[in-house]
Parts: structure tokens; C-alpha cells; sequence
């Protein structure tokens, strides 16, 4: 499963080399099993050659208390190599979960919805899963097939041809079961994939679904994906089990084939009677690790896909380096010429923004839909890269900052709310474990939520639920927005952040962009219509992908009106608090 020569080494392969102590241990104890494994041939070669005829009780006593010792030591070794397999299962997954994960939540700003969902995670268990099962065991005894059967030509030439043409053919069906095995076993986890995507994406939008009437449909659509499931997968399984019943049988019939061989050499008196059990015995202990790489075959074959797409994942996203920890923002956010393209696509979606605002500034951002606003918006805090040009702050271009470092200075309320499972609290505080209760109520207290949040059940300690599925739509808005407040952060990005307000939330939600900016917060806010934008001083238009005007809030209204003519009345509150 290594990666191929001339390729840089890989996470999974230095997570290995620091096991490589264990394996060295279990080599050495598969050499010591392997050994203890002629016990069995060796005590009946004894008992016909020896204590049959001569009839000793206390020689057949010794045999077989020396015999249970042997086999005691190997049960032992066994078990202790077992056990060790199994650690260094847990030992890779522990050197690599953190990385695996983090990639897990790159990968869709890089790849966008073109990524491989949870396969990531999946792909680790398999490995792990493939490394700490017997799988591994029947590899490090292969090796030792032309150890047992050199004994078999010790005992007679016509046993030891006997045994290694078993082997051949043994050996020839695991490499056909390799061949025939590695496209269906690909094909199969592809369709799984499909199936649990759709399961997922069904799950996720369950109301729509019902409300709809399209539960039927979509079920439709998911027993024909699981059909297809079904039929690769059991197609893999037909020729893994196949193969895996025809060893068997062979390796049964070779037994049988090498007790012949004996017993006509015992007729001529070319070997002993002891010879016929010994050698039917070696000669399928020598073919039982082969029986058991193909029983495992499967497995194998499915680690060894996991093992290549998380390395080909891991090579796309490198481990971000430390990088030098720069002043805290605290004058300008500035947008030079950039271009933004979607992760995973190649069509230029806002094109050439420039703009610069200083703290204490608030930005509306507004344009019709497809206009650009949410993509600039990921682009301000740095969920996506700009195909070209720079956002700075204080001169500094975001990519400078390690994301959890520029994480504390930003705040972010995207235009689709999603909490976690955790308390109110710990969603505020974005699950900080050194957070301060002080911190957190002034956060609520900021975005005007603190007086909601205490009339809950448990107050600051009320379980959200999976997904936040505890709180309505509002609630959670106004929680996150106390999330994107917390800690003070010189930039805040609200993307549609009044789309599940009522007038309350509405009020608290202007008071909360006046605070920030009083402070000395850059405050930027997208909205599809002017509505939302009553604490901004700046505002943006966008068209298009491209920046139609810029400046202050009331010039550039004026503007908007004298173009497409009166919109609807709304309500704009200027910087003294005065409606127009």
C-alpha cells in the first residue's frame, strides 16, 4: 500500500515508519509462531514413528506435555501479535484523525460541492479496520511457504512436488482473485458513496421532502441507487467468496492428495507412517496463510483504495505551516482588484472589486441574485481564495494568517445559519474552552439576544441539538450573530443576516453594527435590497460579478433610484438616527 517510488513521502507513510518498531515485533513473533506452528507435525511423527512402536507411556507423557507447552507459547504469541496489529491500527489513526479531519473541512472550499463528502473519515476506518484485523497476520506468515515446504522435500521428494504444486495453484488463484477483484471492489465503493450522499442530502431537507410530496419519488431514487449498490457489491462478494471456496477446497484436496502420496511411499517402504500424517499436516499449515489472504481479500483490496485516495487527498492539501504571528487588525480592510472563481469551478464569478474601508466603517453590500455579493463576502474572510487580487488587513494579505489565528479577529454570519451540537454558550463562544462567561454574555448582549437566551429552559447551558434544530430559525440567526460578535473581531461579515428576523431582531440587529463600529470594527453587510443596511455608512453595488458603485450609503441610493427608478418604501436610518 505504499505510495510509488519518486513520489514525496506521504502522512500515511511516515504515520506507518513511526510503527515500524511494532512491525519489526511482529515479524519477529511470526517467526517464532511459524516455528511452534510444526508442533502438530512433529508430535504425530513422534507418536507413529516412536511410541507406537515401542509401546512407552512415559515417552508419550513427555511428548505431550512438551507438545502443550509448545502450544500454549503459541496461543500467547498469537494472541500478543493480535493485539499489537490492533494498536498500530489505533496508533495510525490517532497520528492522522486531526489532519484527515481538517482536510475533511477544506476539501469543499477547495474542491467545492465536487468533494468526497465523509470518504475522508470512512477511508481511515477502512485502513484501520484492514490493520487491525487478521488480514495483516496471514501476509507476515506468507513468507514462510517455502519454509514448510522445504520440510515437505525433507521428508520425501514426492511430498515436497506434491505440496508445491498446491502452492502454485493457491498462489495462481490469489493473483487471479487480485485481478478480478480490484475493478468490481472500486465500482462498489463508488455506488456506496452515491447511495449515502443522496441518504444525507434526503435527511438534511426531510420538510421539504414531505411538505412537497416528494418523499416517494426521492425513495424511488434511492432504492434504484442502493440497487445498483447491491448488484456491485454483491457481484465483489460473488467473486471473492468464489475464489475463496474454490482454495479451500483445493487446500482440503491437496491434504488429502499428500496422505495418498504417503501411504503409497509407505507401501514401498520409502517412509514411514509417521511421514503420511506429518506431511498431509505441514502441507496445509504451509497453504493456510494463502487460504487466508484470499478470505481477506477483499478487505484488503478496499484498505488499499482508501490507502491511495487519502494519500492522493492529503498530497491536494498539505499541512498548513506555522506561519509568523503578525500585529492584531485594528485600522483598514482593503480589496485590490480581486477576482473570484467558486472552488472546484473554472467560470470567473466577481470580477476586479476594489475597495478600502477604515475602522468604524460599515459596508452594504446589494445587487440581485447572482449578482456575487455571498461569493466576495467568503472571499472577505477568507473561506475562499481570490483567483485574483488580495483582501488585506492592515496591509497584511489574509493568506498571512494561520486560519485559527485570523479566525479570532473575524466574525462571520453566513447567509446559511447552522449551529452545532453543544450548549448556547458554547456555540457563542465557538466552543472555546478558556471562554469566559463574561465574554459570552457580552456577545448576547451585543446582538440583542442575551434577554431570549435567559428565558430558555436552561438558559446560557441550553442543549441547540444537532444542527440547532432545538431553535427556531430566528433564534439561531440571532445566536449566531452573537457567535460572529464574540471576541471583539475587527472584521464582521454578515451575509443576509436579517433573513429570519422579525422587527425585534430587526432593531437589535442595526444597534449590534452601530456597536461594532463605535468600537472600531469594519462591519460588512450583504443584502439582497436595501433593507438590512440601516447601520452601514458605505455601500457596494454589485451586477454581474462587477461593482456597479461605491461610496457613501446615501449618494449611492440616489444613484440606484435615478437607475431603476423608485423601489419599494423602505425604511433607512442614517447616522443620527433620523428615519428617511
Amino acid at each position: 500500500m505504499a505510495g510509488a517510488p519518486g513520489v514525496r513521502r506521504s502522512d500515511l507513510g511516515d504515520a506507518l515508519r513511526t510503527c515500524r518498531h511494532a512491525f519489526i515485533g511482529v515479524g519477529i513473533m511470526s517467526c517464532a509462531i511459524n516455528v511452534l506452528y510444526l508442533t502438530g507435525s512433529i508430535f504425530m511423527l513422534e507418536i507413529y514413528d516412536r511410541v507406537l512402536p515401542s509401546r512407552s507411556v512415559p515417552t508419550l507423557i513427555g511428548l505431550a506435555i512438551l507438545a502443550g507447552g509448545m502450544y500454549l507459547g503459541q496461543g500467547v504469541l498469537d494472541l500478543v501479535r493480535g493485539r499489537i496489529l490492533g494498536r498500530i491500527g489505533t496508533a495510525l489513526d490517532e497520528s492522522l484523525n486531526r489532519r484527515v479531519f481538517d482536510t475533511l473541512v477544506r476539501l469543499p472550499l477547495v474542491m467545492g460541492a465536487r468533494n468526497e463528502g465523509l470518504q475522508p473519515l470512512r477511508d481511515l476506518d477502512a485502513v484501520r479496520s484492514f490493520l487491525s484485523g487478521m488480514g495483516p497476520g496471514a501476509f507476515f506468515d506468507l513468507p514462510w511457504l517455502p519454509f514448510y515446504l522445504a520440510i515437505c522435500f525433507a521428508f520425501h521428494f514426492a511430498i515436497g512436488i506434491t505440496a508445491l504444486v498446491g502452492a502454485i495453484i493457491l498462489v495462481g488463484l490469489t493473483l487471479v482473485t487480485e485481478y478480478l477483484s480490484r475493478a468490481p471492489a472500486r465500482e462498489a465503493t463508488g455506488l456506496a458513496a452515491r447511495r449515502n450522499d443522496l441518504a444525507a442530502a434526503s435527511r438534511r431537507n426531510a420538510e421539504v421532502l414531505v411538505a412537497m410530496g416528494m418523499s416517494g419519488r426521492l425513495t424511488d431514487r434511492w432504492s434504484e441507487a442502493n440497487e445498483k449498490y447491491l448488484t456491485g457489491n454483491q457481484y465483489a462478494s460473488d467473486i471473492a467468496g468464489g475464489l475463496g471456496a474454490i482454495s479451500k477446497v483445493l487446500r482440503m484436496t491437496l491434504q488429502s492428495a499428500v496422505l495418498g502420496v504417503g501411504a503409497y511411499l509407505v507401501i514401498y517402504q520409502e517412509a514411514t507412517a509417521g511421514i503420511i500424517i506429518a506431511g498431509s499436516i505441514l502441507s496445509a499449515r504451509a497453504l493456510a496463510p494463502v487460504d487466508l489472504a484470499i478470505a481477506h481479500w477483499r478487505s484488503f483490496v478496499a484498505a488499499r483504495q482508501s490507502w491511495h485516495r487519502l494519500n492522493r487527498l492529503l498530497e491536494q492539501l498539505p499541512p498548513r505551516t506555522g506561519q509568523t504571528l503578525l500585529q492584531e487588525p485594528s485600522s483598514r480592510l482593503s480589496v485590490e482588484t480581486v477576482s473570484i472563481v467558486p472552488p472546484g469551478d473554472q467560470k470567473i464569478i466577481v470580477q476586479e472589486i476594489t475597495f478600502a474601508l477604515e475602522a468604524g466603517h460599515g459596508l452594504g453590500i446589494i445587487g440581485p441574485s447572482g449578482s456575487g455579493k455571498s461569493s466576495l463576502a467568503r472571499a472577505l474572510v477568507g473561506v475562499w481564495q481570490p483567483f485574483r487580487g488580495k483582501v488585506r488587513l492592515d496591509g497584511a494579505a489574509l493568506d498571512q494568517w494561520s486560519p485559527d489565528v485570523l479566525g479570532r479577529h473575524i466574525g462571520y454570519l453566513p447567509q446559511d445559519v447552522e449551529l452545532f451540537a453543544g450548549t448556547v454558550a458554547q456555540n457563542i463562544c465557538r466552543f472555546d474552552p478558556d471562554a469566559s462567561s463574561d465574554g459570552i454574555i457580552a456577545a448576547a448582549k451585543e446582538a440583542g439576544v442575551h434577554q431570549l437566551i435567559i428565558k430558555m429552559r436552561d438558559g446560557y447551558d441550553t442543549q441547540v441539538g444537532e444542527q440547532g434544530h432545538a431553535l427556531s430559525a430566528g433564534q439561531a440567526q440571532r445566536v449566531a450573530l452573537a457567535r460572529a460578535l464574540y471576541g471583539n473581531p475587527f472584521l464582521i461579515v454578515l451575509d443576509e443576516p436579517n433573513s429570519n428576523l422579525d422587527t425585534e431582531g430587526d432593531e437589535a440587529l442595526t444597534r449590534a453594527i452601530r456597536a461594532a463600529r463605535e468600537r472600531g470594527a469594519v462591519v460588512v453587510v450583504v443584502a439582497h435590497r436595501p433593507v438590512g443596511i440601516e447601520g452601514v455608512d458605505q455601500l457596494l453595488v454589485l451586477r454581474d460579478g462587477r461593482m456597479q458603485a461605491f461610496g457613501p450609503k446615501e449618494t449611492v441610493l440616489g444613484q440606484v433610484i435615478q437607475r431603476v427608478g423608485p423601489p419599494t418604501p423602505i425604511k433607512i436610518v442614517s447616522e443620527g438616527g433620523v428615519k428617511k
